[in-house]
């Protein structure tokens, strides 16, 4: 049996994935299922967030007018890809998430996926430390067909300072709710990127970020696709 908050959430993640909602209303609906059905986890992740907020967790990520590090990644069939060879044919959108089992991170995939065709030439492309298994479970229920990349062990999170850990609270939260993240990502530490969009033009300079260290907000769908005017050509 699912953990009771767990399976409120997929209630209400179910309940908003297709309304016609901006992508912030659909993630403050799961926010508020956190509280009124988990407030003591709830409490736990304001806690959590408030230390990473005073950290300024992820403001030393590449910044808007810097180049983007290149990787070289699998995607979600284990082919190696490069960020050089996504800028050979147009302009990239990296999203980096949480993974599978994050609602708020099924409902961005979702949401990125309804405005794919409109970013075009524009490719977006999903990375978190899950292994190919869940990166296509997750690919599959947000009906994309950009690639979702593992980024192994968080090596190139950690590297643009876009990587948290996890502190002992909030990781046994997580765990008793019944959310594998070693497992998810090949027994790796409690690391977890913050999630965020790089915008980056065929040049490879970023034209466009957004970094947020709460993780129950993101990037809104119009103002992505605001951002990838700057780099169309």
């Amino acid at each position: 049996m699912p953990h009771p908050l767990v399976a409120e959430l997929e209630n209400a993640f179910q309940e908003v994935r297709n309304r016609d909602l901006t992508l912030g209303e659909r993630l403050r609906h799961i926010a508020d299922c956190v509280r009124a059905n988990g407030p003591d986890f709830a409490a736990a992740v304001d806690t959590f967030v408030a230390r990473l907020e005073a950290a300024q967790a992820g403001s030393t990520a590449p910044m808007v007018g810097d180049v983007m590090p290149d990787f070289c990644l699998p995607d979600h069939e284990g082919r190696l890809v490069t960020l050089d060879q996504l800028l050979e044919r147009g302009p990239a959108v990296l999203a980096f998430h949480r993974g599978h089992w994050c609602p708020y991170c099924r409902l961005n995939m979702i949401g990125l996926a309804e405005i794919e065709q409109e970013a075009k030439p524009a490719q977006i492309v999903a990375i978190s430390s899950e292994v190919q298994q869940y990166t296509r479970m997750l690919r599959a229920e947000a009906g994309a067909q950009f690639p979702f990349l593992t980024d192994v062990g968080g090596g190139y999170t950690l590297s643009i300072n876009l990587a948290i850990l996890v502190d002992d609270t909030m990781s046994a939260m997580i765990g008793v709710a019944g959310w594998d993240i070693p497992g998810y990502q090949a027994h790796s530490p409690w690391v977890l990127p913050v999630p965020a969009v790089f915008v980056v033009g065929q040049d490879g300079i970023i034209a466009a970020r957004h970094v947020d260290p709460d993780y129950r907000r993101r990037m809104e769908l119009d103002a992505l696709l605001d951002a990838v005017k700057l780099v169309r050509v």
